[in-house]
C-alpha cells in the first residue's frame, strides 16, 4: 500500500484588504459568523490529518505578536510586500521531509475538506494541481473605455480558485527561478508552468469565494447559514 503524501499548506495573509472597508481592521481578521475570516480559512487544512505543518505569512508587524485566535500548532512567518514575497518565505520553513505543498488564499474561509481532498491527491501524483471551475458566462474582450472588441470562446476556460498544490520541490523551484529573474504571475501554478511542469485543474466549488468586498462577506454569511441549516 501506498503511503498517504506529507503535505504542508502556506497561506499567504500579508495584506491590508483595504477594499474591505473594515474601519482599519485587517481583512483576514474580520469576523465571518463570528470566526475570524482567517481562522476558517485554516480549519479545514488543521483538521486533515495528512497536514504536518500549517504556515501562515502575516504582516511582519502581526507575526512579531500574533492575533491570540490563532492555534498553537499555526506556524507563523513575517509575509513581504507581495503575495509572492509571503509564500516564499512560507515555503522557506517547510522541511525536506514534505511530500506535497498547497497554497491556499487565506480569504477564502469556505474552502471544503473535498476540494482539499481532490486537490491533494492530484498534486501526489507528480504534477501541479489547482482548483478551478469551468467559465459558464459568455467572455468579451473589450478596450480600456470598455468597447467590446470580440467574444471570447470560452470552451476548455476554468476559473481558477485555490487551494493550488505541488510537489514541495517543484513549487519552491519554480518560486526560487522566478525571484531570480524577478517574475512575477496570477497565481502560484502560472509560476510552475513556466518551468514546464504539467498542471491539472481539479473540480473546485461554487462556493469557493474569495472574501473582498463587503459584498463578498454577506454572501459568505449566507452560505454559511445555509450550510448550518443542512
Amino acid at each position: 500500500m501506498t503511503a498517504p503524501p506529507r503535505a504542508a499548506v502556506v497561506l499567504p495573509a500579508g495584506g491590508t484588504g483595504q477594499r474591505m472597508g473594515a474601519g482599519g481592521v485587517r481583512k483576514q481578521y474580520v469576523e465571518l459568523a463570528g470566526t475570524p475570516i482567517l481562522l476558517r480559512s485554516l480549519n479545514v487544512f488543521l483538521e486533515h490529518p495528512a497536514f504536518e505543518l500549517v504556515v501562515v505569512a502575516l504582516p511582519a508587524d502581526d507575526a512579531a505578536n500574533p492575533p491570540a485566535f490563532l492555534p498553537e500548532q499555526v506556524t507563523v512567518v513575517a509575509g513581504g510586500e507581495t503575495r509572492g514575497e509571503s509564500v516564499l518565505h512560507g515555503l522557506a520553513v517547510i522541511p525536506d521531509r514534505v511530500d506535497v505543498v498547497l497554497i491556499h488564499d487565506a480569504a477564502r474561509p469556505l474552502v471544503t475538506a473535498s476540494v482539499v481532498a481532490r486537490v491533494l491527491e492530484a498534486a501526489a501524483s507528480g504534477v501541479g494541481a489547482v482548483a478551478a471551475l469551468p467559465v459558464q458566462d459568455t467572455l468579451k474582450r473589450v478596450t480600456g473605455d470598455r468597447v467590446v472588441t470580440s467574444t471570447l470562446d470560452r470552451a476548455g476556460v476554468w476559473a481558477v480558485q485555490t487551494p493550488q498544490g505541488f510537489p514541495r520541490q517543484v513549487i519552491s523551484e519554480a518560486y526560487r527561478s522566478a525571484t531570480e529573474l524577478d517574475l512575477t504571475a496570477t497565481d502560484d501554478a502560472g509560476l510552475v508552468e513556466r518551468v514546464g511542469v504539467r498542471v491539472v485543474v481539479v473540480r473546485g466549488d461554487v462556493h469557493n469565494i474569495k472574501i473582498t468586498t463587503p459584498g463578498d462577506l454577506a454572501l459568505a454569511e449566507t452560505i454559511i447559514a445555509a450550510r448550518s441549516s443542512r
